[in-house]
């Protein structure tokens, strides 16, 4: 295990020029104290956990220490927010201090939020609060450790420096880190702005760091494109299967490596609900639940246009061909998986979806319906199961032939079948209450109650004793918070 000062740095994006980033320094924030760290980030980077204690790490990732051998640098990329174009973006207060290599040859992103202002932006103070940053750590590491590509969070500095949103707040920084921070929108950027050099500076970096087995394809571009569809057509059907709601799918928010990326007003159900919206700035419902598969799509297609000079319509449109069929095929897997199921069967489609639309009627808890479902024999699970529903004669129907599914298995006994259930069925979700109350705490100075919350989302599929008020139904308040994309 290594310390803060034996990291090695190769910062590969840094060296393709300022066209495509520019040098800044971050702006220190006041009394930096730690909040939370995560361990299994810091092993990423082979840094022993113990580091997280000293003065100097807090130093260091509030901005008021850099390591000689770091280039910060705020990317520059433009994207589609809501659907309409802006041309230009950028890193409005983040900073991508450099490239670490591990010593498996992995590079990582070093990504500071919060950092202070750059020229992108945009009349902003370059700041995250410390709620925000909060949440974008616990939901990093818990989509991880529910098995969903993510960026993931290094740690939390808290501070006295005052920032202003809705009410007075204090900034944080949060470092998060991913193979590659290049998004959508840094392809859109160049091509609208019709620099054709370095969109294809772009395209060969990307494809030479992150997507090296395209180069041995006929077409290396067309190659990639279909990885990036696959990857996001996975990644969506995870959301989906697991009922995470991005909130804001803009294409400056969308990773080109398929992983979940740049967290904002995120959630995850309580209560089942296709069509619910997470971001209450989201008046119109576009990044709904339930939308997230056709603007996973479309923001596909905003990034094959990008893509136009290396690559024909015909091949672009063929394989945006793939992204639904793809997306049905891993969400089918998932939900079979998720009901027990070991084999495929026409009907598993259609039995899913009369689960869900009862699910919808009665307001029946996601989550918790899947994994008490594998608590018990599939007979009993159904009958201390069907009072959560409104139309109880309608799940008694589903419950008989989910039981008969059950039976044509061949796939070992009965408690091999739970034990497969309980291992893809979290029991610990981040649920906005449980965020907010250690939000709370942490905006009062006590940072054990997010620290245990982040402990229990590191295991989310094993019952922990003592903490079984983490697996409880959200009370009625917790079921309504409003998240906004103010940071």
């Amino acid at each position: 295990m290594k310390a803060l000062d034996e990291l090695t740095f190769d910062n590969r994006f840094a060296r393709l020029g300022d066209a495509f980033s520019t040098s800044v320094l971050p702006e220190p924030i006041a009394d930096p104290r730690l909040v939370v760290s995560s361990a299994a980030a810091m092993a990423l980077l082979d840094l022993d956990p113990a580091q997280a204690e000293l003065p100097v790490f807090a130093e260091i990732f509030s901005g008021h220490k850099l390591w000689a051998t770091a280039d910060p640098r705020a990317m520059v990329y433009s994207g589609h927010q809501f659907g309409s174009y802006n041309p230009r973006l950028g890193d409005g207060r983040g900073l991508l201090l450099g490239e670490v290599y591990n010593d498996a040859g992995e590079h990582w992103d070093l990504h500071l939020k919060g950092a202070g202002q750059t020229p992108y932006s945009r009349m902003g103070d370059g700041r995250a609060v410390l709620r925000s940053s909060i949440r974008e750590f616990l939901a990093s590491e818990a989509l991880h450790a529910l098995g969903i590509p993510t960026s993931r969070a290094l740690s939390v500095i808290g501070s006295s420096t005052p920032v202003w949103r809705e009410k007075q707040e204090r900034a944080a920084m949060v470092l998060r880190l991913a193979p590659s921070h290049i998004r959508f929108g840094s392809f859109e950027y160049f091509f609208y702005t019709k620099q054709p050099d370095e969109l294809k500076a772009l395209g060969e970096h990307v494809l030479a760091m992150h997507y090296p087995e395209c180069l041995e394809h006929a077409e290396p571009y067309l190659a990639m494109f279909r990885q990036i569809v696959e990857r996001n057509a996975e990644l969506i059907a995870k959301w989906q299967a697991y009922g995470f709601c991005h909130g804001v799918m803009n294409t400056d928010n969308m990773s080109i490596l398929g992983i979940t990326f740049d967290f904002g007003p995120f959630a995850f159900l309580d209560d089942f609900d296709q069509n619910f919206i997470c971001n209450h700035s989201d008046h119109d419902g576009r990044y709904s639940f339930s939308n997230q598969v056709p603007i996973g799509q479309w923001n596909l297609s905003a990034l094959a246009q990008a893509l136009t000079p290396f690559i024909s319509v015909e091949a672009l449109r063929e394989a945006l061909g793939l992204f639904l069929p793809l997306y049905q095929a891993h969400y089918l897997d998932l939900m079979r998986r998720r009901l027990g199921l070991t084999s495929a069967e026409d009907a598993d489609a259609t039995l899913i979806e009369r689960l869900l639309k009862l699910m919808q009627t009665g307001g029946v808890d996601y989550t918790l319906f899947f994994r008490r479902l594998g608590d018990e024999s599939a007979p009993v699970a159904c009958s201390r199961l069907r009072d959560d529903f409104i139309d109880i004669q309608g799940f008694d129907a589903w419950a008989g032939d989910y039981q008969a599914r059950i039976a044509r298995e061949d796939n070992g006994s009965e408690l091999e079948r739970q034990t497969r259930m309980h291992a893809v069925n979290p029991l610990y979700i981040l649920r906005n209450y449980l965020a907010q109350k250690a939000i709370d705490a942490a905006e009062n100075g006590d940072y054990e109650e997010v620290r245990r919350l982040h402990s229990v989302l590191t295991k989310p599929f094993e019952a922990q004793p003592g903490m079984e008020s983490y697996a409880e139904r959200p009370p009625e308040w917790g079921k309504h918070l409003e998240i906004s994309c103010s940071s």
